[in-house]
């Protein structure tokens, strides 16, 4: 599993522990739909900014979206 692939399971993970859809999710962090599913597929490089504001919208630290993280 690559590192993007890895970030987006924890990423789903963590957004289906908590009850909320994508669409949510992506309301929450201020980012669109189509952004947060790609995340979860691993096809993106998620900027800093980015991985904060998905953190912050899960109620998470961001070290927590990079646990199993290989370098």
């Amino acid at each position: 599993m690559t590192v993007t692939e890895q970030f987006g399971a924890n990423v789903r993970a963590r957004r289906e522990n908590l009850g909320l859809s994508q669409a949510e999710l992506a309301d929450l962090a201020t980012l669109d739909r189509t952004y947060i599913g790609s995340v979860e597929r691993g096809e993106r490089n998620v900027s800093l900014n980015n991985i904060v504001k998905i953190a912050k919208a899960l109620n998470c630290l961001p070290a927590d979206l990079l646990k199993g993280l290989r370098c």
